[in-house]
């Protein structure tokens, strides 16, 4: 290779998807859930005779209440994920003052099964392990698998439940809302609301979007005919 010439091996800038943020999760669970949650409980308070203006107060009150809950349960569950985060890093961080050598060692066999021989593995955590926070942070990393540098946010994952479960609660009410009294409208809407749904998340995982938007149509499907069944027997029986 000439002096000068570019070498094909050269490093290039590539980016990829915020895995570690925690909104992607808490987004899709909560578009789905309100979607699953209300197009089930329009067809269930539907199926049992209830007028228009009882299923969208049903539906209106499921769509507050849901958005509430899952805004709630998001930010409390990972925020206490990253507590027990914060617990086992202090815990590592006491193990290497008390037992440098031993972690040392536990640093080299790391490395060892990773494919780098011994003599390197050894040169290596030595090498690594004079900056204790490197080495605190290649411990947990490498046996609790989290970097607790990219914990997710408990604000974030509460905000995008909240925001999502609610747009999706609302799709199955819109033809009620928009002054149609037919059942089926708001379950033709809940489903492509689905379909949608199901496709859009498929763009952040390898499956084909026809696919993960028929699967989540057939989940809401299966949901919405149980409750159908359940509330016109209810009905029947109540009337």
């Amino acid at each position: 290779m000439t002096a000068g010439a570019p070498s094909d091996a050269e490093a290039h800038e590539h980016s990829h998807a915020d895995v570690s943020g925690g909104w992607l999760r808490a987004a899709v669970f909560g578009a789905m859930d309100g979607l699953v949650t209300n197009t089930a409980l329009v067809a269930g308070v539907g199926g049992g005779g209830a007028s228009s203006r009882a299923i969208v107060l049903s539906g209106v009150a499921s769509l507050v209440a849901g958005a509430i809950s899952m805004a709630l349960g998001e930010y409390t569950s990972v925020k206490t994920q990253n507590e027990q985060l914060d617990l086992e890093v202090e815990k590592e961080r006491r193990e290497l003052e008390r037992n440098p050598e031993g972690e040392l060692a536990e640093l080299i066999e790391m490395l060892r099964v990773r494919g780098v021989d011994e003599r390197l593995a050894h040169k290596v955590a030595v090498q690594l392990s004079r900056d204790p926070e490197t080495a605190l942070r290649l411990h947990v990393v490498a046996e609790l698998g989290l970097n607790p540098e990219d914990k997710p946010s408990p604000r974030v994952a509460a905000v995008s439940s909240f925001v999502t479960f609610a747009a999706g609660a609302l799709v199955p009410l819109l033809p009620f809302l928009l002054g149609s009294s037919l059942l089926w409208a708001a379950l033709v809407c809940g489903g492509v609301g689905l379909f949608a749904a199901g496709a859009i998340s498929a763009r952040f995982t390898p499956r084909a979007w026809w696919y993960a938007g028929l699967r989540q149509l057939l989940f809401g499907a299966a949901a919405a005919g149980i409750t159908y069944l359940v509330g016109s027997a209810i009905g029947v029986a109540v009337s």
